[in-house]
């Protein structure tokens, strides 16, 4: 098998690894009444009686049962949530019950990925080879339209990297993480649509989020997603792919984990598990249309100088659990 089949082959390390997500019902949301809180400083607005607004990121699941009885809970049951301090009290993992995903996986050049990445990451992980000179950079958008922390959509892009503390045999890596489908990466940007997400992002989990606007359009054959500049708000991004026929309904669970720097200079790692429903991929660079402006993100992958689609993920519906971070 050559490099490139093996790169196809393993490309589905996309997943969680930023955990996050575009919303079609954060329109609803912003019509609901609001109000606000208090997070480690932070003056947050939130949907008002809205999940996170009650129970904080321990709503009992009889409650998730009443207001949606069409999601199925039993791998919820099986998770125990414990109390932590991340920044302010919260609770771990924090639950998405109702999520779907779109994510393309490109090459990307291997020495300005490494530049882009703190030196102290860098002596535990590094971005995968998958060929010489070239690595691989994960571009995600997260639809999580009903969880814990109500609905918001997240646009992740992701560096591909072997697990903290490993040697990397780049493509074999890769096809390592696949197999037991247990993926690692380091999150470069984080782009969320409702200050609750960013300011938990940010303060809890020591992710590279900001707010700006950020749409979701379904139509009978593609999915659309519009992010926009946070300073111009124009269309900044646009990302466009194809719904794959016939995804499969067997249930895979995948861990996605990531590692980077908190406020204190300290190595940290989190991680998400993915109960992924219906799944389907393509390696054809007819199923993503990746439309770059003059806007900071555009600018931002510009100047990672992709190469060609190695894998697209159709994942119309997941559930999923994200853990707070530890220290390395």
């Amino acid at each position: 098998m050559n490099i490139r089949n093996l790169t196809a082959t393993a490309a589905i390390v996309l997943g969680a690894l930023t955990n996050a997500s575009w919303a079609e019902g954060s329109t609803d949301s912003k019509k609901s009444e609001s109000t606000t809180i208090d997070i480690a400083g932070h003056v947050v607005p939130l949907v008002k009686g809205g999940l996170y607004d009650r129970y904080r990121s321990n709503p009992p699941l009889s409650v998730i049962a009443s207001e949606a009885p069409e999601v199925d809970l039993s791998w919820f049951r099986q998770l125990k949530k414990e109390r932590v301090d991340i920044g302010f009290e919260s609770y771990s993992p924090n639950f998405y019950y109702q999520n779907s995903r779109v994510t393309a996986i490109f090459t990307a050049d291997l020495e300005t990925l490494r530049g882009l990445m703190p030196a102290k990451v860098l002596e535990q992980v590094q971005p995968l080879q998958v060929w010489p000179g070239r690595g691989l950079v994960a571009l995600t958008a997260y639809s999580y339209r009903y969880c814990d922390n109500d609905s918001y959509n997240e646009i992740g892009l992701s560096v591909v990297t072997n697990k903290p503390g490993t040697t990397s045999f780049g493509p074999l890596t890769l096809l390592g993480q696949s197999m037991s489908n247990d993926f690692w990466g380091y999150v470069l940007k984080l782009p969320v649509n409702t200050e609750l997400a960013r300011v938990r992002g940010v303060v809890g989990y020591n992710l590279p989020k900001w707010l700006t606007d950020i749409t979701y359009k379904e139509t009978e054959t593609s999915v659309v997603v519009d992010i926009f500049d946070s300073e111009t708000r124009k269309i900044d991004v646009t990302l466009e792919t194809r719904k794959l026929s016939d995804p499969s309904s067997k249930e895979t669970l995948v861990t996605n984990s990531f590692t980077n720097v908190d406020p204190k200079g300290q190595l940290t790692t989190g991680y998400s598990v993915s109960r992924q429903l219906s799944h389907a991929s393509s390696s054809s660079a007819e199923s993503v249309k990746l439309t770059l402006t003059d806007g900071s993100l555009s600018t931002y992958i510009k100047a990672l100088k992709l190469g060609n689609l190695v894998k697209y993920e159709y994942v119309p519906e997941f559930q999923g659990a994200l853990y707070s971070p530890k220290p390395l």
